[in-house]
């Protein structure tokens, strides 16, 4: 079914003849895979149409304001609304705002094509199918899906690590579910900034960044001063903290063997064993 704005804003279902039904099953991580069968690009349409490359599924920061982009070519005297298909919610209308949630507005500029829902400070709740509707008869619509994450970050082997003294601290931070990379992972010990330069020496970190993002602390040849809290902190996700023990004599269940963390990801082993390798030369 579709929904048809009347001229006093009161929402009317019609049949499904004549709309667009853009979604399809979903995709390997449950999110919606939203299609546009009935979108020819490349051929000339008259009245209103999608411009569905500018108008595609949004992933936002918990937090961060997100925006839903919807480009309408011919649009006329038209009027474009935005509608949230979790309760069947009219958010606005043209520029009209109508919903009592304050954090839902509508942005168009006159010289452009693009009208937008913006969405302030959202939440994982707000995630979910909304549809740009044009008040055609029958009206036409286009679904878009946004994701509204909340990156994670992990200390693998935390929250506490106990090493022999003299062997290395591995430390590997993962950070997923992010939008895009983290800018910068800064590390710290006991609250202060490391030192990669400093007179000690045998301190490397080696950063992956990807769809998942790692970051590797090497700390050669630990000692007692090496103990304490080592905090991971990338520039767009949540920091993580784990305990460090270095003993002499010891071996707790929870002591990393032979002074390495055994690895989730078998590229990032390779990598540091021959990273360790190079540096104990």
């Amino acid at each position: 079914m579709a929904l048809l704005l009347g001229a006093m804003g009161v929402l009317a279902l019609v049949s499904h003849t004549g709309c667009t039904d853009n979604t399809n099953g979903l995709s390997a991580n449950g999110v919606p895979e939203l299609d546009y069968p009935d979108v020819e690009l490349g051929l000339a349409q008259r009245g209103p149409h999608f411009d569905v490359a500018y108008s595609r599924n949004v992933t936002a920061l918990v937090g961060k304001t997100a925006q839903l982009n919807c480009r309408v070519h011919d649009l006329g005297n038209r009027t474009v609304s935005w509608i949230r298909h979790r309760d069947i919610h009219l958010l606005t209308s043209g520029r009209m705002t109508y919903t009592s949630d304050q954090r839902f507005i509508s942005v168009h500029n006159p010289h452009t094509e693009d009208w937008i829902l913006k969405i302030r400070f959202p939440q994982r709740r707000d995630s979910g199918i909304y549809e740009c509707q044009v008040g055609t008869t029958p009206p036409i619509g286009h679904r878009m899906y946004l994701s509204v994450v909340e990156p994670l970050t992990t200390i693998l082997g935390g929250p506490e690590l106990f090493i022999n003294m003299g062997s290395t601290i591995n430390l590997t931070c993962v950070v997923q579910h992010s939008p895009e990379p983290p800018p910068t992972i800064k590390w710290t010990h006991n609250d202060e900034e490391i030192n990669y330069d400093s007179p000690r020496g045998g301190v490397s970190v080696i950063t992956e960044k990807g769809e998942t993002t790692t970051s590797h602390l090497l700390v050669q040849k630990a000692k007692a001063p090496d103990s304490g809290r080592y905090t991971c902190e990338p520039k767009n996700a949540n920091p993580r903290t784990v305990l460090v023990h270095v003993l002499s004599g010891e071996h707790p269940a929870a002591m990393q063997h032979g002074g390495q963390l055994r690895l989730q990801y078998p590229l990032s082993a390779a990598l540091l064993s021959v990273m360790v390798t190079l540096m104990g030369c």
